[in-house]
């Protein structure tokens, strides 16, 4: 499988400020690829860092293997980085032909363009009576037009209403659907989860997670533990091969496997060593469980 970036030990510091700390991975043709984070974690500097508009500090990356320099690849590329910025006055069509122009389009992509976002019958509405959702949507219409071979959004759909946030999603499985590459940065689990496949976790510029958004939460999960006496209960777990850590929080232990263990399994170890358990379940991970035990454990 091709591949469309590759991103190697990328550090980028403000001052004294770390963004980016030893950032690695590689952006495969044909998935979609979140890049998770709380504010401040980096997303915004590595997209800006890839797009040339941010200046890094050391390590390098590469667009479609080598095969071009960074100034043609990113012809190939379409991103949208920051809040749609159009003229207020003109209408949905115009401003793409002045898109067009620019970029030396032909002008027939605007109606094709138009209707992947769901704008066509608005195409001769003006720009400014458009709700935020609409004028996402012919961002990245605009995004499209030159038929890009990865398309980069950054929180794509910050500040919209729960239908604005549905229809971005569509569009974005969409696009994708059509064979287009998408590389997004969200802080949103619940996007990621319903749109990636692939996601890498940042936090205070470095990475937690790289790989497939099944991989993550379909790991060897945790159980929920309780007994008359959990101290006791604790350390004995601690003594155990297959468990990774324990988190202890009204009243019951989260204990966090690192390799298999059923619950009968865990259940006998603990009768044979003299404890009684009140409570046993064993849970998968969900994205948000598994985003947020490897933050807490940073």
């Amino acid at each position: 499988m091709e591949t469309i970036l590759s991103i190697d030990n990328l550090n980028k510091k403000y001052g004294n400020i770390q963004a980016l700390k030893n950032v690695s991975f590689e952006i495969k043709k044909g998935n979609v690829y979140g890049i998770l984070g709380p504010n401040g974690s980096g997303k915004s500097t590595t997209l800006g860092i890839i797009l040339n508009v941010v200046n890094k500090t050391s390590g390098s990356f590469m667009w479609f293997e080598g095969k071009t320099d960074t100034h043609h690849a990113l012809k190939k590329v379409g991103a949208i980085i920051e809040r749609p910025n159009f003229y207020p006055y003109m209408t949905a069509e115009e401003n793409l032909k002045l898109v067009c122009d620019i970029k030396g389009i032909h002008y027939d992509k605007v109606m094709e363009k138009l209707e992947v976002v769901g704008l066509l019958e608005r195409k001769d509405s003006q720009f400014q009576t458009f709700s935020l959702g609409m004028k996402q949507r012919l961002a990245i219409a605009s995004a499209l037009l030159n038929d890009p071979e990865i398309l980069i959004l950054d929180e794509p759909t910050n500040g919209l209403d729960p239908q604005g946030i549905r229809q971005i999603r569509d569009i974005i499985k969409y696009i994708a659907s059509l064979g287009t590459t998408i590389l997004l940065a969200s802080h949103l689990l619940d996007e990621v989860e319903k749109v990636c496949t692939h996601v890498v976790v940042l936090q205070k510029g470095e990475i937690l997670y790289s790989g497939s958004v099944h991989e993550i939460m379909a790991n060897e999960g945790f159980f929920e533990l309780q007994s008359d006496n959990n101290s006791e209960l604790k350390t004995l777990l601690q003594n155990h091969a297959a468990i990774d850590t324990i988190d202890e929080e009204d009243g019951k232990l989260y204990v966090f496997l690192k390799s298999p263990l059923e619950a009968a399994e865990l259940n006998r170890y603990l009768f044979q060593n003299n404890i009684s358990l009140q409570h046993l379940v064993k849970r998968k991970h969900s994205l948000e469980e598994q985003f947020l035990h490897l933050t807490n454990h940073k």
